[in-house]
């Protein structure tokens, strides 16, 4: 089969294209700064339209993987008209066009589509973002909803591993404490944090299987970020105690961020062969490949 797999020099985008590659599809890897290091590299501007219809005629895909985003959050609110054209804008573009073509559209959402009163969000439950981020995001998956007659939407919750580029939350908490910096981590925000590559199997397996519709895709356990700091801190034999909790009010955030924002993933855990990891898993992966990619 042939994927288009855009944002394929980011974080996740980086670990499917690999993964992709191994089972030996035919991968096409846009991108737009950041050059991948697998597939067939393509140049991708989300903020030119017509690129995005010439790629799609060019290359037929049958199966389109939709990753990049805006998803630096403040400033998505500090630029909200970017946000919207990158986010909304551009994937309503790529609805349009995959449908055109027949192609099974998967669409990477966010846990911020939610406001965060309740946490532990399934499927079901009703959307309300409290950010600019999470309005163009949601909108994105109204877009598929609207567009396309194949499709997924997969929401998943701060992913984390290795990049060569991009730095996740855990390995800047390593890094930081390695040099015996104190830091303020909130101990009232909560999600579900994702190992990605568990995240790329799950995505793999929604692709190869044509598993249609709304799904939950992150990892098993609700934690804060102090929590979670604290794990990883205490795993690698490194100072704790310079990690002081602190609450969201006290953070001057220009948007506002959901406290829980943590998903209910019952239903992945039904039907994927590829488990939800819990965190305690997800860090027995991933810190010794953190461990090894740091500096001595």
């Amino acid at each position: 089969m042939k994927f288009l797999v855009t944002g394929s020099g980011g974080l996740i985008g980086n670990q499917l294209i690999s993964d992709l590659d191994k089972i030996d599809q035919t991968i096409y890897s846009c991108y737009n700064d950041a050059l991948p290091l697998k597939g067939i590299p393509i140049h991708l501007d989300l903020l030119n339209l017509d690129e995005i219809t010439t790629i799609f005629e060019k290359i037929k895909p049958d199966v389109v993987i939709h990753l990049a985003a805006l998803t630096d959050v403040e400033l998505c609110e500090s630029n909200p008209k970017l946000a919207y054209m990158i986010n909304t804008t551009a994937t309503e573009k790529i609805a349009k066009e995959s449908e055109k073509l027949g192609c099974f559209l998967i669409y990477l959402s966010t846990d911020y589509v939610f406001d965060g009163k309740n946490g532990m969000y399934d499927e079901k439950n009703s959307s309300n973002p409290l950010n600019e981020y999470a309005k163009t995001k949601l909108y994105g998956e109204k877009a598929v909803e609207k567009y396309n007659t194949k499709w997924s939407i997969l929401r998943t919750s701060t992913p984390f591993g290795n990049h060569p580029t991009r730095k996740t939350f855990p390995k800047w908490i390593v890094e930081n404490l390695k040099s015996k910096k104190s830091l303020n981590i909130v101990e009232d925000q909560f999600t579900s944090p994702t190992y990605v590559p568990n995240l790329s199997k799950m995505i793999l397996e929604v692709s190869m299987s044509n598993l249609e519709g709304l799904l939950h895709l992150s990892g098993s356990t609700r934690i804060s970020r102090y929590e979670f700091a604290k794990l990883i801190s205490e795993q690698l034999d490194l100072d704790s105690s310079l990690l002081n909790p602190i609450k969201m009010e006290n953070i001057s955030w220009k948007a506002k961020r959901p406290s829980d924002s943590s998903l209910d993933i019952s239903k992945a855990i039904s039907i994927l062969k590829e488990k939800p990891y819990s965190i305690k898993k997800s860090l027995q992966e991933y810190l010794p490949e953190l461990r090894n990619s740091l500096p001595l």
